[in-house]
């Protein structure tokens, strides 16, 4: 079967693949528990290619070890390219499926608009991983940061410019901050990151913060940009005076910021637990059909709402009917209660509710 290329130096520099090179065994793995959506025992042979969110990278990274395990003959690549990058890919036809951070909105969505599927098919927007987004910093002399809503917009959009003001001062009691120009480190890349990130300070903020929701950062804010969740986590590690924006699974060691709505409410971490409260208090998208499960997430909801929902953008109906089976079966894995406990041991992620779950395993089966 033939993939279309994502380019050489991307694959060369970003391909996470994995290659059938165990002996091929029969096995007895229940459907949707680590890659049997198709009859029991059923051995699948291809290839597909994945492209897109680079906060799921550590996920897929895992995914794609373990899904070797009980499929040797089928090879599966993931490029973390970025969420804009895989949604393009998707609908060109350079990718069987995309990783975003966010669903394909209404305009984007329609049959007879991705090259994979066919004229009558539309795609379907499925929830496989969320995560806590976690502001990370690195001052020194400082080991805990406590943001309300403005304030964080106010560092995010330039203009509380350095770590001695006094408004981040009123915050952290007791703590002492060094007269320096605070860096904002941001994705240079098209971002569902970005999206979610700056969705939730806009709801949280507005009156700071007027920009809408938007996976590039406005230019007009200004600080220091990076290319994808590996280049920001670098950029603030390395820098000093340094905050910036990514998804919690690789930022372990750092610091992060303690985050509170307004001044006087409780402060809250970055915890797989604390996002998952906000997904699961956010309704569907309204007008999509049954089997595509687009989140209107919540913002509001009590948890943590810096909050990300990958999702695994898919054909209803594949032109072509290998490739089908194979998406079905990995995406089935990824999104079955074993994979989503894979990811949260490799990547800390939430797995998703029982009923969300429930309804992500109707659609996977769906898949023709």
């Amino acid at each position: 079967m033939k993939i279309l290329p994502v380019g050489a130096s991307l694959a060369a520099a970003f391909a996470l693949v994995v290659t059938g090179c165990a002996a091929n065994e029969t096995t007895t793995t229940p459907s949707g528990q680590g890659g049997q959506t198709q009859a029991a025992g059923e051995q699948l042979q291809g290839q597909i290619q994945g492209t897109g969110a680079s906060s799921m990278q550590a996920a897929q990274e895992a995914w794609i070890a373990k899904y070797k395990a009980t499929q040797a003959g089928v090879t599966v690549n993931y490029a973390p390219e970025g969420s804009g990058a895989g949604r393009t890919a998707f609908i060109n036809g350079g990718a069987a499926f995309a990783g975003s951070d966010r669903a394909l909105k209404d305009d984007e969505m329609g049959a007879g608009k991705f090259a994979k599927c066919t004229t009558e098919s539309n795609a379907m927007n499925l929830p496989v991983y969320v995560s806590p987004i976690a502001v990370v910093f690195n001052v020194q002399g400082v080991d805990e940061l406590k943001l309300d809503a403005a304030t964080m917009a106010g560092i995010f959009k330039g203009e509380i410019k350095n770590w001695n003001d006094p408004k981040i001062a009123a915050l952290n009691a007791g703590v002492t901050f060094p007269d320096q120009a605070i860096t904002p480190v941001h994705r240079s890349d098209n971002s569902g990151t970005t999206e979610n990130f700056t969705d939730t300070l806009n709801k949280a903020a507005g009156d700071v913060w007027t920009e809408k929701a938007s996976g590039d950062w406005p230019a007009a804010f200004g600080g220091e940009a990076a290319k994808g969740t590996s280049g920001v986590v670098a950029a603030v590690r390395n820098g000093n005076g340094t905050i910036g924006y990514a998804d919690e699974s690789q930022t372990k060691g750092m610091k992060t910021v303690q985050y509170a709505r307004e001044a006087g409410g409780e402060f809250v971490g970055p915890t797989a637990e604390a996002a998952a409260k906000v997904v699961e208090a956010s309704p569907k998208v309204d007008g999509r059909g049954d089997n595509d499960q687009a989140l209107n997430l919540d913002r509001t909801a009590a948890g943590y709402p810096f909050v990300l929902v990958a999702y695994a953008i898919v054909c209803e109906d594949y032109k072509d009917d290998n490739e089908a089976k194979l998406v079905k079966d990995y995406i089935g894995y990824i999104s079955s209660e074993k994979g989503q406990a894979d990811a949260k041991e490799s990547a800390g992620s939430a797995p998703l509710a029982a009923e969300l779950s429930a309804k992500v395993k109707t659609s996977v089966d769906s898949i023709k």
